[in-house]
């Protein structure tokens, strides 16, 4: 349909369009394509940040945390859960960064592995995003274990047979990207979880590029663990804190590895040792970073409103319209396409490649058109379903002609 639909078209009929004046548009924004990396704020984020100020901040003060603010990362996982992962309550919390939140994963299940197995294999992939190849490098050190890397297609990703092939009997941990963050590959997350989980290993999936645009179904996958950021599609704004999700069948068995107050059974005990709280509380170290938890909460009320399905929907009509748009406004530049073009195989953004994207990117920013530019030569379309429109898409691909032909 979007090969020979315009974009205006599409707009008239998307059933989601009328959300995308629930965003601050952005006084000087002339196409916003980078929602995959850092999401737009919604317009009720003003009015719930005011009221934190004045109501719970201002007046409550420090009540508010026996209020609401102690159960807050708790209940925001929950949300999560049910609104993004397709998981039961009681298995998600939000608490540190994305990188804090991996490694405590790491390392609680490869300890937990150890313990009761001769398991030293940590199995990642080579075009994982560097934070994750960052932390398995240095926990491996750390612990004494042995990586497994897997060689994949840059403009593909990790697929079940790979995974066949590499896990064994010495397998404790497979760390994946659900989505990955170049080409936009989606990997086959209840295949490869199955093929991990016959060799003895757990599996811990990173979200980032999925969570809140592609549907989950991490309980009837049988999903170990999984970690997500949420300032690309959940909205949360830069910095906001990342979520994970433990298995109920897991959390007694896991021994995080950065013990705060706040992950004790006790919380105001102040004893003289730590004993973990029950459930997923123990996954939490320090104070809750409460402020960076609000702006998301406006995201998931509109992805439950309009809910996951007709979100992937729009993602998928996206997607097909930018692989039009290129084939029609780039091809005779060469420009290249990463993605791929089956449904079941990408996420939510398109990748495309030209030698010349950098200065491009540089030209297109300073009209105040934003892409995302990716080493060594990719701008990712980066479309958020409920942001973006097929307008705004077309302008975008439009200003990346107009760049190119500048530089001939």
């Amino acid at each position: 349909m979007s090969g020979t639909s315009t974009s205006t078209d599409l707009d008239a009929v998307d059933p989601l369009a009328r959300y995308v004046e629930l965003f601050v548009p952005g006084a000087h924004i002339v196409s916003y394509l980078d929602g995959n990396s850092l999401g737009r704020p919604l317009l009720a984020t003003r009015a719930r940040v005011d009221d934190f100020i004045v109501n719970a901040w201002g007046d409550r003060l420090i009540r508010s945390w026996d209020e609401q603010w102690m159960s807050l990362p708790l209940d925001l996982g929950d949300r999560i859960a049910t609104i993004a992962l397709g998981a039961a309550a009681g298995q998600t919390v939000v608490a540190d960064s994305t990188t804090v939140m991996l490694y405590k994963f790491i390392r609680a299940a490869v300890d937990a592995q150890q313990r009761s197995s001769a398991r030293d294999e940590i199995v990642v992939d080579v075009a994982n995003f560097p934070t994750d190849r960052y932390l398995v490098e240095g926990i491996a050190a750390e612990r004494g274990l042995t990586l497994r890397w897997i060689e994949v297609d840059p403009d593909r990703g990790v697929t079940a047979e790979q995974v066949s092939a590499v896990v064994g009997e010495r397998t404790a941990l497979v760390l994946l990207s659900h989505v990955d963050y170049r080409s936009g590959y989606l990997a086959d997350m209840p295949a490869i979880t199955a093929i991990a989980h016959e060799a003895g290993a757990l599996v811990l999936w990173d979200l980032c590029h999925s969570a809140g645009v592609v549907p989950l179904q991490l309980d009837a996958w049988g999903v170990d663990l999984a970690v997500g950021c949420s300032y690309k599609y959940l909205n949360g704004g830069p910095g906001a804190p990342a979520f994970g999700y433990v298995a109920q069948r897991l959390q007694g068995e896991l021994v995080q590895p950065i013990q705060g107050w706040m992950g004790a059974a006790d919380v105001f005990a102040m004893g003289p040792g730590y004993r973990p709280a029950e459930g997923m509380r123990r996954f939490i170290s320090g104070t809750p970073p409460v402020v960076g938890m609000l702006a998301m909460q406006d995201m998931l009320d509109a992805i439950e409103t309009a809910g996951i399905d007709a979100i992937r929907a729009k993602s998928l009509a996206l997607t097909d319209h930018a692989f039009a748009l290129v084939e029609q406004l780039l091809a005779e530049f060469g420009v290249g396409i990463v993605t791929p073009r089956e449904h079941d195989r990408r996420g939510s953004h398109v990748t495309i490649t030209h030698p010349d994207f950098r200065a491009v990117t540089e030209t297109l920013w300073s009209q105040d058109v934003i892409p995302d530019y990716r080493n060594p030569d990719g701008i990712r379309l980066g479309l958020s379903p409920l942001s973006t429109s097929f307008a705004e898409l077309r302008v975008g691909v439009e200003a990346i002609r107009a760049a190119l032909l500048a530089l001939r």
